[in-house]
């Protein structure tokens, strides 16, 4: 559990990207020793970062299963990101990753949520990564992303 408690601890960014269009819609799985995605647009920051416990009537849903919070610290870590309307407009994103610590370029506002590449000194260290369906953004959508990991 003592991992689970750090992890949850640390600032972490979902990072999303194009990825290779030769994967077609069904994406083959990222080689293990993958450290960052292959062609990244933008990272958000977590909206959240709670601890959960497996619930078959609970409202987070992933492939895993289904969870509830935990007022109280588990093995299991639910991170949820909002990409806002505006994120990734007209890119077809086809790869996500969490990163812990992301490091900001000196420039970029405090608080700013969302970053592009450029606005990144220090992409932080690779959590999880998938290759997904390709979805394609368009400015009437906020995309939602939320993982559950088990340490």
């Amino acid at each position: 559990m003592a991992i689970a408690i750090a992890i949850q601890q640390r600032t972490a960014h979902l990072a999303w990207g194009n990825g290779d269009p030769s994967w077609g819609i069904t994406p083959p799985a990222p080689p293990s020793s993958a450290s960052d995605l292959l062609a990244e647009v933008g990272r958000r920051k977590a909206t959240s970062v709670d601890f959960v416990v497996p619930d078959p009537d609970g409202d987070i849903a992933v492939p895993e299963g289904r969870f509830s919070l935990s007022p109280t610290p588990t093995n299991s870590v639910c991170f949820d990101f909002f990409f806002q309307f505006e994120d990734g407009v007209g890119e077809v994103i086809r790869e996500v990753a969490i990163f812990l610590d992301t490091v900001a370029g000196e420039s970029v506002p405090l608080g700013k949520n969302y970053l592009e590449p450029s606005e990144v000194d220090d992409p932080g260290t690779l959590l999880v990564i998938q290759r997904i369906s390709p979805i394609t953004r368009a400015l009437t959508t906020r995309q939602r992303f939320q993982f559950v990991v088990t340490f």
